[in-house]
């Protein structure tokens, strides 16, 4: 069998592909199965299956491998490119030989290397979105804090200006709303972005397995120790979140304090003092002031993590961030569920509207997940979104408990401001679009905003 290649010519490829004499895939080897599954091809679509079966634009005269299976002559260096058969593109860098065996051609065999251009690099982008990151343990940058928010983008603002310095950060949201994307975006833009990122979750750890998570052990120190460095250790030279930390017990708080006090930590067991160089970033659900003064958290503690407080907004008081929230998962979960949806519909938005997200952003990003299970279409429409969206009825209560102390008139002006926001949340700010649904002139639509400041 000839098989004569120019090994200096090949030997840089990292794909081979070998066919039968029909352009049959007989073997197929790659490094990375990554990129197959960006251009939506299984590995079992491969062996078996014609090569002019796997690509839109490849068909018998454009394949290489078609080619020299036909003429017998090598195509050597050749760059082409792939297009999936649901449109996906790559380019590839190819070196393609005809197998010979007694003067006839019974195969082919391609060696190949895919190449990522600027047109194409949107699509390495959507399975290797912050891989760089990953090194330190991490997921997220400031980039996955999308919003148009003024309260967010303040924010924003601080995280960058925080990131330059050492100071403890108390990090107060409800749950959903991205205490650990703001954690590990601090984290990414200071200089301790190449050491670790060291997350626990202090209400998910049985206090009694935390001490020793925390702190580490010596051998001896208990029946069954052994010698294990504990999270402070591996977070040194990088930052330590700490995650509910209204749910940490009383004597691990003087410990933790104690730590961050002295900069060294004591193995359990140990003698020896440790020192540590990390960076302190801890978050609670619940009102700082409130599980201070019930004794949730010791006060002296509190100053030590709260040099300097960031209190992230519900998403209902952000709901003009919902458009850009839907656009940045639906181009997500196009990314890693392969899938091409265009959007939702203007019916989906109104009621993500009215929604009032107990949730959050996670409740958010879970909702456009289960509607990406449940399309059928290139778009999202309201049967694909949860029952629990699609049912939810606004509560517009006006009790005479409630409204026992305010004039008629403020009652109306209060009910007249909250039907004004909603429907302008849902026209996305069209002054034209919402006057004419509620009946108004533009004049008197842009009066009432400046009444009720809802510019």
């Amino acid at each position: 069998m000839d098989m004569n290649y120019d090994y200096r010519k090949i030997k840089d490829h990292t794909n081979v592909m070998i066919t039968d004499e029909h352009g049959v895939a007989l073997f197929y080897d790659t490094p990375d199965l990554g990129v197959l599954k960006v251009l939506n091809l299984n590995p079992n679509e491969i062996i078996g299956h014609k090569i002019t079966s796997l690509y839109a634009n490849i068909d018998e005269e454009t394949s290489t491998i078609m080619t020299v299976l036909k003429t017998g002559i090598p195509i050597i260096h050749n760059t082409q490119s792939l297009i999936s058969k649901k449109g996906k593109q790559l380019r590839s860098y190819n070196s393609t030989y005809p197998i010979m065996e007694k003067g006839k051609i019974i195969g082919a065999v391609e060696f190949s290397t895919y190449v990522y251009t600027k047109e194409n690099s949107s699509m390495l982008e959507q399975y290797s979105k912050h891989k760089i990151f990953r090194k330190n343990n991490t997921r997220y940058t400031i980039e996955d804090l999308v919003t148009v928010n003024p309260s967010m983008l303040e924010i924003k603002a601080k995280i960058a200006k925080l990131a330059n310095t050492n100071t403890s950060v108390l990090i107060y949201g409800k749950t959903g709303t991205g205490k650990e994307v703001v954690a590990q975006s601090i984290h990414n833009l200071s200089q301790r972005y190449s050491e670790p990122f060291i997350s626990v979750n202090c209400g998910a750890i049985p206090s009694t397995l935390l001490e020793s998570l925390l702190f580490g052990t010596e051998k001896g120190s208990f029946t069954g120790s052994v010698d294990a460095k504990g999270i402070f250790e591996q977070a040194d030279g990088g930052t330590l979140f700490l995650d509910e930390i209204n749910s940490l017990d009383y004597h691990l708080q003087v410990k933790i304090l104690k730590a961050i006090e002295e900069k060294a930590v004591k193995r359990i067991g140990g003698s020896k003092t440790i020192p540590l160089d990390i960076r302190i970033i801890s978050a609670t659900n619940e009102s700082p002031d409130k599980i201070v003064a019930e004794k949730k958290l010791r006060d002296d503690l509190y100053y030590r993590l709260g040099v300097v407080q960031l209190n992230l907004p519900d998403l209902i008081e952000r709901k003009e961030d919902i458009p850009s929230l839907l656009e940045f998962y639906v181009s997500h979960f196009n990314s890693t569920m392969n899938m091409r949806i265009e959007g939702v519909h203007p019916e989906v938005l109104a009621y993500f509207y009215r929604y009032r997200w107990p949730g959050n952003i996670r409740e958010l990003r879970n909702a456009i997940e289960a509607a990406f299970n449940n399309a059928s279409g290139s778009q999202i429409n309201l049967k694909d979104i949860p029952e629990k969206i699609r049912g939810y009825v606004p509560a517009v209560s006006f009790s005479p408990s409630e409204h026992m102390a305010k004039s008629l008139k403020g009652t109306m002006e209060e009910y007249e401001q909250r039907i004004l926001q909603e429907e302008l949340l849902i026209s996305g700010y069209r002054i034209a679009e919402t006057a004419r649904k509620l009946g108004l002139s533009k004049q008197l639509l842009k009066y009432k905003m400046e009444k009720y400041h809802l510019r």
